[in-house]
């Protein structure tokens, strides 16, 4: 739906429906009248059954390591120093005038192709914070709509260790940690991550080519591609909630295309469905079966077998398409003073249906910024470092 059209959810038994109408966005509290649509259960009916899944998907969005591994120039994007002076100046004047052709080639290549790119030369040990951000969110601008990444309204994150418990899974989220990120997607069209400071030791980036995953699940563990389908699978909302509510969604991991081209899509984060046994213990809901630990098994140890790995350099930007890749960070060992912490600015970016994105089986599907987490009327905020 385009901005202004209502959007009504009934979020479970015993809630009322909760409408959100963007047209009616307070601009006092959201400067361009765009809320972030947030988290939502799909839309069942509009499901497919696994009978329904391709048994082998074939074109632009399937890769695999042995493509790139060796390959680099395929998959990096050095920043010249005319874009660099360009970016400078855009940044410094707080401008930003038409889509250069190049990235636009880039943005469709993330949502159509092999869904990710890694630029360097960003000069972000020269800039600062304040430069590095307004850059940064200019050129993500370019790509897509930038939504909310937590209950903060923080749309500029900050994948850092803020000395939280990584074991508390059901109170923390994990990338404020120094844990290692399972095989997992984020609640946007794309991801971008910049590297402004490395770790000592650790915190490397793995991703892999969803569809070559399901390719290899259908020819190995076809039950398990099965199980992924369905929609059985409870992911904690971690209280980051509006008013009314529920503290869960239920939905599957692989979904189709609700129309269109039909490719196959995932949401997947290991970390948010394990974290809901202070919900299952109490009944409210199903706990996980040894099916679906084993397919959770499955699922990881294949995408660590199939997947590409590379090390982010400072400068590096790293965009990932969230609909058909897969990506992780392995566990890292941060640095002592006086040197920085590992500090990547992450944003979430959203592609809806009228700009290219891909036409996913949930209400929000053609809003500008849809997915995200929005909380009520919480402001979008863009602190300069961790909070």
């Amino acid at each position: 739906m385009a901005p202004g059209a209502l959007i009504e959810e009934t979020t479970g038994v015993g809630h009322a429906a909760i409408t959100v109408k963007n047209a009616e966005a307070p601009r006092s509290i959201f400067p361009d009248g765009i809320r972030t649509s947030g988290q939502h259960n799909p839309l069942y009916e509009r499901l497919r059954p696994y009978s329904e899944f391709p048994k082998e998907i074939s074109g632009r969005t399937l890769w695999k390591a042995e493509d790139f591994k060796n390959n680099p120039e395929r998959w990096t994007r050095p920043f010249t120093d005319e874009e660099v002076q360009e970016l400078g100046k855009a940044a410094d004047d707080f401008i930003a005038s038409g889509t250069p052709k190049v990235l636009g080639e880039l943005r469709e290549d993330l949502i159509n192709g092999k869904g990710f790119i890694l630029f360097k030369r960003f000069p972000a040990d020269v800039w600062g914070p304040l430069k590095n951000a307004v850059a940064y969110l200019g050129l993500g601008t370019y790509l897509g709509y930038f939504v909310s990444q937590n209950g903060l309204g923080h749309v500029l994150g900050h994948v850092k260790d803020v000395g939280d418990d990584a074991t508390q899974i059901d109170k923390i989220r994990i990338y404020r940690t120094t844990a290692r990120q399972f095989f997992h997607t984020d609640d946007s069209d794309i991801v971008g991550l910049l590297c402004v400071h490395r770790a000592k030791e650790g915190g490397e980036s793995d991703i892999v080519s969803t569809h070559h995953l399901w390719n290899t699940l259908q020819k190995e563990n076809p039950d398990v591609a099965d199980l992924l389908t369905q929609p059985i699978w409870y992911f904690d909302r971690k209280g980051e909630v509006s008013e009314g509510e529920e503290q869960w969604t239920r939905q599957p991991i692989f979904y189709l295309e609700d129309g269109g081209q039909e490719r196959l899509y995932i949401k997947w984060d290991p970390y948010f469905v394990r974290s809901l046994t202070r919900f299952s213990d109490k009944g409210l809901i199903p706990a996980l079966s040894e099916q679906q630990q084993h397919a959770m098994k499955v699922l990881e140890d294949t995408a660590q077998r199939l997947a590409l790995h590379m090390v982010l350099e400072v400068g590096d930007i790293q965009f990932v398409s969230n609909t058909h890749l897969l990506h992780a960070r392995t566990a890292y060992v941060d640095n002592l003073p006086p040197v920085p912490k590992r500090h990547l600015l992450r944003l979430w970016l959203a592609t809806p249906e009228a700009e290219g994105g891909w036409k996913l089986p949930f209400h929000d599907s053609k809003e500008k910024k849809r997915g995200g987490i929005q909380v009520d009327n919480t402001a979008p905020r863009c602190p300069l470092d961790a909070e």
